[in-house]
């Protein structure tokens, strides 16, 4: 388990004085409002450097973030496609029963009737609900709808999701 969740990407400049677009990959992009420092990742998500933040804009249209240091946007280009991430102590506290997706990828998916499915690679919003993506050994990925009809356990200690899935579903994949 990583040490840092990663919240956004940096898109590029806004303006001549030093502030970043977002592209936010966090659910609450109110959360950059009270950003007060962040660390930058390269494209592998490698740390590269911490940033104290100046000052963070929300609006609905646009996230923007002011660095401490970073006054024109040349200094920001070399930012560009980099992403911006936090530490654990930072990070949202989440309530009861809801994870970070960061933690649930590669947790073992286990039916209740199949046994073991294959590992999460990755959680994507459908807009009704999250679809959950489980990598298989030599055949297609599975999509699960990630609700609590479905999943009914998640052991990240453990390192398992349990689930239970709808009659039908497993065998469109087969």
């Amino acid at each position: 388990m990583k040490d840092y969740l990663v919240i956004g990407k940096i898109g590029g400049a806004h303006g001549v004085r030093g502030e970043v677009k977002i592209i936010p990959l966090t659910d609450d992009v109110r959360r950059f409002s009270s950003l007060k420092e962040c660390l930058i990742l390269d494209e592998q998500e490698r740390v590269k450097e911490t940033k104290e933040v100046e000052n963070a804009r929300v609006d609905d249209t646009r996230t923007l973030v002011k660095f401490k240091g970073i006054d024109d946007r040349d200094e920001v280009g070399k930012l560009t496609g980099f992403y911006i991430a936090v530490s654990r102590e930072d990070a949202v506290k989440l309530p009861e029963g809801r994870y970070f997706i960061a933690d649930l990828i590669g947790l073992k998916v286990v039916d209740d009737e199949r046994g073991e499915l294959g590992t999460i690679k990755d959680i994507i919003n459908s807009g009704a609900s999250d679809i959950i993506i489980v990598k298989r050994k030599g055949k297609n990925e599975l999509l699960i709808p990630y609700l609590n009809a479905i999943v009914y356990e998640v052991d990240i200690t453990g390192g398992t999701m349990k689930v239970k899935l709808p009659e039908g579903l497993y065998e469109i994949y087969e």
